[in-house]
């Protein structure tokens, strides 16, 4: 795989993970619709400030591992894809459903930003999500770790404002298409699920070459 190749598939993973109804999407809908959508786009950047958070803990632990204990990763790759295809099936079988966008309580928007990075960086699970992506992706094989953790961050930082940023110019469409329409979030969050096992085959595969050469 090719590093091109291989930043493709990171971008496909993460936004079929960031599409998914959740936590960071309802917040985003909740201050455009009720304070505007310049409220909306300012719990977006806070969302955006968090999921850089979220992928410099990711860098990091995957530099020290490979800089210090190099032969345990591998190891951490394949422990990686095994949970991102365990989340993955856990998806498809589920059926997310929002019922409903209540009102924001930000007062202003730097309560919308503040807030918004509170909300993403009080999410364990999207740390240990980051620390099962990264080892996949983040590949000493590619050359210096830094510049493909500051290209992985900017393309996340990217998704992350074409996707809410989306949702906060388009807030009533999107709460329409997101709340009442349960058969769409539920497509959504199994077609994430199956392009989450997908994922985590490939990086299977590749993780294990060298055992089976």
């Amino acid at each position: 795989m090719t590093y091109g190749e291989n930043l493709w598939l990171f971008f496909t993973l993460l936004f079929g993970i960031i599409v998914v109804p959740g936590m960071d999407m309802i917040f985003v809908l909740a201050n455009s619709l009720s304070r505007g959508r310049s409220s909306g786009l300012a719990a977006t950047a806070g969302i955006m400030a968090g999921g850089a958070v979220h992928s410099l803990y990711g860098a990091v632990g995957v530099g020290l591992l490979a800089h210090l204990v190099p032969m345990l990763f591998t190891p951490l790759l394949i422990a990686g894809a095994l949970y991102m295809a365990w989340i993955g099936v856990t998806l498809m079988r589920s059926s997310i459903i929002i019922e409903g966008v209540g009102p924001a309580d930000a007062a202003s928007h730097w309560q919308a930003f503040r807030r918004g990075a509170i909300t993403c960086l009080m999410n364990p699970k999207a740390y240990l999500f980051m620390l099962a992506i990264y080892p996949q992706f983040l590949r000493p094989d590619f050359g210096p770790l830094a510049p493909q953790a500051a290209v992985m961050a900017l393309v996340t930082a990217v998704t992350q404002l074409a996707v809410y940023g989306g949702l906060a110019l388009a807030a009533g469409r999107a709460r329409q298409a997101i709340v009442d329409n349960a058969r769409a979030t539920v497509w959504i969050g199994r077609s994430a699920g199956a392009l989450l096992v997908a994922v985590s085959l490939v990086t299977l595969w590749e993780g294990t070459g060298s055992w089976r050469m």
